[in-house]
């Protein structure tokens, strides 16, 4: 046994040696084929959460929006209108609207529950409420719907007299429709006062750079501070056009939704006359042979007007002491007017002028 050991004692040590060798080698070999092993760049890594943003995120915008967009609601309006023939055609529309108060109250245009049928209100919380009309003010576009609810994220409503020219405006609504529901636009007030005429009616809006969309009809226009200053109404939709949109400033707006919450609609005062003025008769291509006034082509009979012997043909020079050059003045004079109120109204009649005294009487609602 000795000398076996000691024959093979020579092959065995060679051959530790030579595994030794090649599990050295191998050892290597696979330690050039093994991947380094790298750390993590740190920018990659899942951020940190942090428990509030830094003060450059958090800005009044930020802040702003946070505190009204979850008084903005959509509308959905389901309403019944006519085709050429005269048929009646289902139409769906969408608008936006604003939350005025926790039991349901919510302000928003006529425009977009006009004719309505069935009115479905979308919450910024993700219900979907039934909204029924309380009453609306075709005048200034203005309506309030009501849903059946409590407890429900109210705006705040500001002081749009206070506004300045180039303070941060915002607006929240539903451009296009519901699937961009709750957008933010970031302008500036670009005027105040800003004068427009739709029809024989002169509206005074704010006027902003905030990005105003179909959609966006009722939604809110609110400053820095996060309070309600205006219900977005109406864009300047034309060719080369772009950054004018209008409001209804809020401080117009609450008289009228105090009336229809208490009333149902808002009482106006009306003079009973149908008017044309220098402007309206150009458009109709005829020419109006008057300096100045507007002319009475119509009398409603039995209305204030003719009660105070105000006749067709007549020309209005002046209401309440103040020029009536066009039909929008006109009637802004007289709807500023209270129900039963007496006004002053200056005549020309074959060329010879008279004051009347006209008691003014409700608008009737037909």
């Amino acid at each position: 046994m000795k000398l076996l050991y000691r024959r093979l004692a020579p092959y065995f040590i060679v051959a530790v040696i030579g595994a030794s060798l090649v599990l050295g080698y191998g050892g290597q070999f696979l330690a050039k084929l093994a991947p380094p092993s790298r750390s993590m760049p740190q920018n990659l890594l899942a951020p940190t959460a942090h428990a509030q943003i830094s003060e450059a995120r958090n800005t009044p915008v930020v802040r702003a929006a946070q505190a009204v967009g979850p008084a903005v609601v959509g509308i959905s309006n389901k309403a019944v209108a006519r085709d050429l023939f005269n048929r009646r055609i289902a139409v769906e529309q969408s608008g936006s609207g604003v939350i005025i108060s926790a039991d349901g109250f919510i302000v928003t245009n006529f425009h977009v529950v006009e004719n309505a049928q069935e009115l479905s209100v979308s919450l910024a919380d993700g219900r979907t409420l039934t909204g029924r009309v309380i009453g609306v003010d075709q005048p200034t576009d203005l309506a309030v719907v009501k849903v059946d609810a409590t407890g429900l994220p109210a705006a705040t409503l500001g002081d749009s007299d206070s506004l300045l020219v180039g303070e941060p405006a915002i607006a929240i609504g539903n451009p296009l429709g519901l699937e961009f529901k709750g957008s933010v636009t970031v302008g500036v007030i670009s005027a105040l006062n800003r004068t427009i005429e739709i029809g024989e009616r002169r509206f005074k809006l704010i006027q902003t750079d905030a990005a105003i969309n179909p959609g966006n009809s009722g939604g809110a226009l609110i400053n820095a501070d996060g309070m309600l200053i205006g219900i977005n109404s109406a864009k300047l939709a034309a060719q080369g056009v772009e950054g004018i949109g209008f409001a209804i400033p809020i401080n117009s707006v609450r008289p009228i939704i105090q009336a229809i919450i208490e009333k149902g609609r808002v009482a106006r005062s009306y003079l009973g006359v149908s008017l044309i003025d220098k402007n309206l008769a150009a458009r109709m291509g005829s020419e109006l042979n008057i300096d100045k006034g507007v002319y009475v082509y119509k009398t409603t009979p039995g209305g204030p007007a003719a009660k105070a012997d105000i006749r067709e043909g007549d020309v209005i020079l002046k209401v309440a002491g103040t020029d009536t050059n066009s039909v929008a003045e006109l009637r802004s004079i007289v709807e500023t007017q209270p129900v039963g109120s007496r006004v002053e109204v200056l005549i020309s009649r074959g060329g010879q002028t008279r004051t009347v005294n006209v008691l003014l009487e409700e608008l009737p609602s037909q």
